[in-house]
């Protein structure tokens, strides 16, 4: 079990718990085609980005296999959110995870992805005690993947055509990165 004291800092970031004053935020660079493109769901709109929100308030804790701590990213001076973070509890069993992230475009490029998820990261191995994290991405989503390898997580799997999503048969590419591995990078 994890129950973060939040907000977390980075060297440059605050991860926090979302509100419902984010709706705002999170509509604008979630509703944005680029933002989605490669992710499973459709831009956000009016209708959808509610019960987004819902959810993303509640994902303040890992109790138990199955649980998603999702958090905001955001910049401490100002505030700002430039994207958000999560953390997918998938096994229990077998100590397993999965990272992901979204960006509001107009804050890409500097390296706020990469260093909120390491902070995830460090929260599974260290504090959830997980043995493997993995990043799942639509193949066509270098950026994504490029985040994944400066976090040190190497490509494991090519799966060809695997899912059907929004209309068309896409690769996936599976990254990972175990516990020990995280460990001697520090």
């Amino acid at each position: 079990m994890l129950v973060p004291d939040l907000p977390l800092r980075t060297e440059r970031l605050v991860l926090r718990a979302f509100t419902a004053t984010d709706l705002a935020v999170v509509r604008d660079y979630r509703g944005r085609p680029e933002v989605t493109r490669f992710l499973y769901q459709e831009p956000y709109d009016d209708e959808t980005v509610r019960p987004a929100i819902d959810r993303m308030v509640r994902r303040t804790a890992l109790r138990a296999p199955g649980d998603v701590l999702q958090l905001a990213v955001t910049l401490p001076d100002s505030g700002v959110v430039v994207g958000d973070v999560l953390l997918n509890w998938t096994s229990g069993e077998h100590r397993q995870g999965e990272i992901g992230y979204a960006a509001h475009p107009d804050h890409t490029g500097r390296g706020y992805v990469t260093e909120a998820a390491r902070e995830l990261l460090r929260l599974g191995f260290d504090g959830l005690g997980l043995h493997r994290i993995v990043g799942r991405l639509d193949a066509r989503n270098t950026a994504s993947a490029r985040v994944l390898e400066r976090l040190g997580m190497r490509r494991e799997a090519h799966l060809r055509e695997n899912e059907f999503v929004k209309g068309e048969w896409t690769d996936e590419w599976v990254y990972a990165l175990l516990a020990r591995e995280w460990r001697a990078a520090a």
